[in-house]
């Protein structure tokens, strides 16, 4: 009987060469293989290059390192037009409707799991494994994801997408970690030549951290200065582009008020920023699209008790959660959540386990 083959998404950074070697470790038969995403090089002027960016040459170079020290062999995967269609293309068609987007998720449905596993059949891999810190447990033919066992590494929020179809073909070995520094000691033992490497950014193809010069960049259309309303009607100011505010924001507004103000919401059709006091920034209801659910979804109009967390680094918050018949959900806090921003994903947990996810599409 053959090992059980692993196509081992490498990007040249600690987590994922950790894993690759837990993997040989564990008996499989691993591929290593490091998708080219992006690089800022490709389109930017001279005086825009930057040294850090996604999937670059250097992160290649680092993934192969890694495979010849593990002896197993490695595969680069050109996937930049595919990156830029689903991934760039969408997020700044997201903030051109006013929306904030996370990438991250898009990246993961798209690239790291769809076109991975498709990768992955072709050349008879029984499984695809990434560095994500998440476990998937198995039972009675059924598939559950759960949050890692260090909640302040857990990525399973950007994992929803994942269900009964994939998640018996993906592997994470990181999931049982204790903590970051268990990681970086096992690349350490491996003789891992990235074990002292630093960790990627949040939005990869943004390595600078200035997203509005990144819009500018490659959509200055964007640039559509328009009103600041106050939540009473008043136009109080001016603003140069719905892209570059998001809910819950307070600075870079440009205003001289008597209170704090913050942006509540942007209205595209408008072309308005709409301001307001800090307690108008909560709310209590939001409507979510584009659903994804682990296993079992709500039937419509049956109503399942959850917890939601509508960002990242948010914690679950209690809520109730109805899907209707046009296939959207409305969820209903149990307390009022402050800056539910359309664009960012709504996570649905029971306890560590996910249950699904959409993307939020207005906040009430």
């Amino acid at each position: 009987m053959r090992k059980k083959r692993v196509l081992a998404a490498m990007s040249g950074g600690v987590d994922s060469s950790v894993m690759a070697a837990l993997l040989l470790e564990q008996g499989y038969e691993v591929i290593g293989a490091t998708m080219r995403l992006w690089e800022e090089s490709d389109e930017a002027a001279p005086e825009q290059k930057t040294s850090r960016t996604c999937c670059a040459l250097s992160d290649v170079n680092d993934a192969k390192r890694v495979a010849e020290v593990l002896g197993i062999p490695h595969y680069t995967l050109n996937l930049k037009e595919r990156f830029r269609t689903d991934v760039v293309d969408c997020f700044i068609a997201e903030y051109a409707a006013g929306r904030t987007p996370n990438p991250c998720i898009n990246c993961n449905f798209s690239l790291k799991f769809d076109a991975l596993l498709e990768k992955a059949r072709m050349i008879e891999c029984d499984y695809v494994a990434t560095g994500h810190y998440a476990r998937i447990e198995g039972e009675g033919g059924r598939w559950r994801l759960r949050k890692a066992a260090d909640l302040t590494k857990d990525q399973s929020y950007v994992l929803y997408h994942l269900d009964q179809t994939t998640l018996p073909r993906v592997l994470f070995p990181l999931g049982s970690m204790t903590s970051k520094d268990e990681t970086r000691r096992l690349a350490a033992a491996y003789g891992l030549p990235v074990a002292s490497k630093k960790d990627s950014q949040d939005i990869c193809f943004i390595p600078d951290g200035d997203y509005k010069a990144f819009l500018l960049r490659h959509a200055a259309d964007l640039y559509r200065p328009g009103d600041i309303v106050h939540l009473d009607g008043r136009v109080i100011g001016k603003h140069s582009g719905i892209a570059f505010h998001t809910v819950g924001q307070r600075k870079g507004l440009g205003i001289a008020w008597s209170e704090p103000l913050f942006v509540v919401a942007l209205d595209a059709d408008k072309n308005q920023v709409i301001v307001g006091p800090s307690g108008a920034v909560f709310s209590n209801r939001l409507t979510a699209a584009k659903l994804h659910f682990v296993g079992a979804r709500p039937a419509v109009g049956e109503t399942w008790a959850v917890g939601a967390r509508i960002r990242y680094s948010h914690k679950e918050a209690a809520a109730t959660l109805t899907v209707d018949e046009a296939g959207q959900a409305t969820v209903v806090f149990e307390e009022a959540q402050r800056a539910i921003t359309p664009g960012q994903a709504v996570v649905f947990y029971d306890g560590d386990y996910v249950l699904g996810g959409g993307v939020i599409m207005q906040a009430r």
